[in-house]
């Protein structure tokens, strides 16, 4: 059984303005996820800036997270390192914490061969009984999971259950699922990519977009799930144009400027990352005022 199926989004770390987490306010977006339909939160992953914090602070957030949330949906805390001993460190006191689930991204900077990859992946899985959805995006760390080397740790590691892919190549994903022969959890790393990754068999999304249209992205896939794939393509289509936007800038740059226009954070980023530059953050606000975001 799947650890969730729908839209997880990938949450913002709401900061104050001098870069301390702020609490109150991250109570206020999941708090906002769950009223509007989220069907899982993920925290502490590329969105929620988990590579500029602690290993103590990042552990505080999910634990702030899984206090709030209360079970109410699912948790799935982000876990990954490019060391595989600070990965089985995260993994386990996540675990401890009581999340239900770990996404674990690929080794990034040092990268690892597919051998290595398999390695990491089993050494991770084995340190606890929580799922593990692995992650996939090389575009960030330079580190490609090969369909192959998925379908082996699905086969062969009881705990590791599902894929993020965000590496945007449909033809890999379309051979994961025939390897795997569609036993696998495959979620849409890729906001514009909802749609037709399910139609290759996956369950749902862990979305960016979620945090500033949860409901919307929650029907994209409930739409397609329940059978009626033509509204799901017309949303997925309507916000083209706003997941566009997200993403002229790096993530999470953009979605935290939207969320402050919201009044969900300060919009404050921690470096190496900087605030939105003003063109850009024009051209994202004139989206979402003429869709009635704002």
């Amino acid at each position: 059984m799947a650890i969730f199926e729908g839209a997880g989004v990938a949450l913002i770390t709401p900061f104050k303005t001098d870069g301390s987490v702020d609490y109150d306010k991250l109570e206020k977006v999941i708090d906002f996820q769950i009223e509007n339909g989220t069907d899982s939160i993920i925290i502490c992953g590329t969105t929620g800036e988990a590579s500029t914090m602690s290993h103590d602070e990042q552990l505080e957030v999910v634990k702030a997270c899984v206090d709030h949330v209360n079970k109410r949906i699912p948790v799935i805390a982000g876990a990954g390192s490019n060391c595989t001993k600070e990965a089985i460190y995260l993994a386990e006191k996540s675990a401890q914490i009581g999340v239900d689930g770990l996404l674990v991204v690929t080794p990034y900077y040092n990268k690892a061969t597919q051998g290595g990859l398999v390695k990491y992946y089993t050494e991770i899985a084995k340190s606890s009984d929580t799922p593990v959805i692995m992650y996939n995006v090389p575009g960030r760390t330079g580190c490609n999971i090969a369909p192959a080397t998925a379908a082996k740790l699905v086969k062969e590691v009881d705990t590791i259950v599902g894929i993020k892919e965000a590496s945007g190549n449909i033809s890999q994903v379309a051979n994961i699922m025939n390897l795997t022969q569609g036993d696998i959890d495959l979620y849409s790393g890729n906001d514009d990519q909802i749609v037709p990754i399910m139609s290759l068999g996956g369950k749902g999304v862990i979305s960016v977009l979620s945090n500033v249209v949860p409901a919307d992205t929650h029907e994209i896939v409930a739409s397609f799930l329940r059978g009626d794939v033509k509204k799901s393509r017309e949303l997925q289509i309507k916000y083209i144009d706003l997941i566009n936007a997200l993403f002229c800038e790096v993530n999470p740059i953009p979605v935290k400027r939207a969320m402050a226009e919201l009044g969900y954070c300060s919009g404050a980023v921690r470096g190496p990352l900087t605030e939105m530059e003003p063109q850009n953050a024009e051209k994202m606000i004139t989206i979402m005022k003429e869709m009635n975001i704002l």
